[in-house]
């Protein structure tokens, strides 16, 4: 075998973390979508930026390939999807470090191949076990890892959506937590790998401003909104087992919801904020399936592998209410909808509008509805703040103004890890802070059970729209932030 020279802190920028232990990542599922849209360039790219240890990925799949073919599938996927080109010296250096095992081998070769990728590497490296597969083949790839005897040393990563109910989740824990302790175990939510949902931590606790008015005092109502322009295409038979609340309510819009409305944590690490997450979880009063709108995009049901009288949700939108001390009477407004009109990821805080206007009733005020604070969630990712000023010129009329942040403008946007690659990283440090625990999944699939058990029938809606016209009337008499009234500032030139 080729001589591989290891990457890490000799070739790290300076102020990097601290340096890894080397690494034998297993990636199941190596030749699927999200492996070939994120997790192969994205370790591309860690490899690449001096962040990985000395390590080796052996791809594992139902595909009968070998290495070469698997690095040749690798290749193309990295040059499609990375995030910048990939140069002859790094993907050199990268292949040499891939291997493949079809799944039809067995534990056995699976075992033989990981054990000489660990002689290769020396000592007694740590195992990372990437699970980018469907949440029903996943107790079968946990049996797999514990037949082949690779749980010691080892931390295995868990894809979305963990079980589609209590039931399943409770049993998916209970045989996972037959093979691997809970600290081993990494459930992934890559919305909370986002630069910009680490920067709701940074803006709430640690400005002075922001935090005395994070309550339902101040605050009238929380908007978290992810529209995708996207068909279900190719994932039919996925997204008929899901539909679109157990593909994207529970596992990402609750995450985020818990970032926003959590209390501070007494430390900056990972057990303190997966407590504080797991408070908000437990105050999360039961779904009302009467605040709940589900919809289905026209066309849906001529997609190969629909039920042609398929009432999957292919839109949702619900109100939750957190009943504790700080959010008592605010309500949380989530939507979430393939084939709409606009692709977003926002979360928006409407504030209180003063209880008395000194203004005459034609001076603008309260005409554009209640000052805003927004955070888009996307990779070049902005914070605006909206509020009411004055017009120039005579008299007192006013407009509705912003002041806005874009992370292009600080120069370093560079620096921002795609959300796969900051999970994986933390998953190879052992970091737990932006993942899930047993608790918390049972805990959401819980207060679902009323939903799930009781689903109010699908409305259709027309691709490019915003979901059926009842979501409207879910928010009533507050409104939709989607679409903008007024666009984002343009400042990239």
């Amino acid at each position: 075998m080729a001589d591989i020279a290891p990457t890490g802190p000799s070739d790290a920028p300076a102020g990097s973390v601290a340096p890894l232990e080397p690494h034998v990542i297993v990636l199941f599922g190596a030749t699927g979508n999200l492996a070939c849209r994120k997790l192969l360039p994205g370790l591309l790219h860690l490899s690449d930026a001096g962040l990985l240890p000395d390590y080796r990925v052996v791809g594992v799949a139902t595909e009968e390939l070998d290495d070469e073919a698997f690095r040749e599938m690798a290749r193309q996927a990295c040059e499609e999807f990375a995030r910048s080109d990939v140069g002859d010296s790094a993907w050199a250096d990268f292949a040499k470090r891939l291997s493949y095992v079809p799944a039809v081998a067995g534990a056995c070769r699976l075992r033989e191949v990981v054990s000489a990728h660990e002689s290769e590497l020396g000592g007694q490296p740590r195992r990372l076990h990437y699970l980018s597969i469907p949440p029903n083949a996943a107790g079968a790839v946990v049996q797999m890892l514990a037949d082949a005897g690779l749980v010691e040393r080892a931390r295995i990563v868990m894809e979305k959506p963990f079980g589609t109910d209590l039931a399943t989740a409770r049993a998916l824990n209970a045989t996972v937590h037959g093979i691997f302790r809970e600290d081993q175990v990494f459930r992934i939510d890559h919305f909370l790998g986002k630069e910009a949902a680490l920067n709701i931590l940074a803006f709430r606790f640690a400005n002075g401003l922001f935090e005395p008015i994070w309550n339902r005092d101040h605050i009238d109502h929380v908007q978290i909104d992810v529209p995708e322009t996207l068909s279900v295409a190719d994932r039919a038979s996925f997204y008929e087992e899901t539909g679109a609340f157990r593909d994207m309510v529970v596992t990402h819009l609750f995450q985020i919801l818990a970032f926003m409305a959590m209390e501070p944590p007494t430390a900056l690490e990972p057990k303190s904020i997966s407590e504080e997450k797991n408070k908000v979880f437990r105050s999360m009063r039961p779904l009302d399936p009467k605040h709940v709108v589900r919809g289905q995009y026209e066309g849906y049901r001529h997609t190969p592998g629909v039920d042609p009288r398929s009432q999957t949700d292919t839109f949702v939108a619900l109100r939750v209410e957190i009943d504790n001390w700080r959010w008592a009477g605010v309500p949380f407004f989530l939507r979430t909808g393939k084939e709409m009109a606009e692709g977003a990821r926002i979360i928006s805080i409407a504030f209180r509008e003063p209880p008395k206007s000194m203004f005459p009733a034609d001076s603008g005020v309260g005409a554009q509805g209640p000052d805003h604070l927004t955070f888009d969630l996307a990779d070049s990712s902005k914070l605006s703040l909206s509020f009411y000023g004055k017009r120039p010129g005579p008299g007192m009329k006013l407009d509705k103004l912003s002041l806005q942040f874009a992370l292009h403008e600080t120069g370093r946007e560079a620096d921002v890890l795609e959300a796969y690659e900051r999970l994986i990283h933390d998953a190879m440090v052992g970091d737990h802070t932006l993942f899930t625990t047993a608790e918390g999944i049972e805990r959401l699939w819980e207060i679902s059970a009323p939903l799930l058990e009781d689903p109010p029938q699908v409305l259709p809606y027309w691709s490019g729209s915003w979901g059926p016209a009842t979501v409207d009337d879910l928010i009533a008499p507050r409104s939709w932030r989607l679409p903008f009234r007024r666009a984002w500032r343009d400042t990239a030139g």
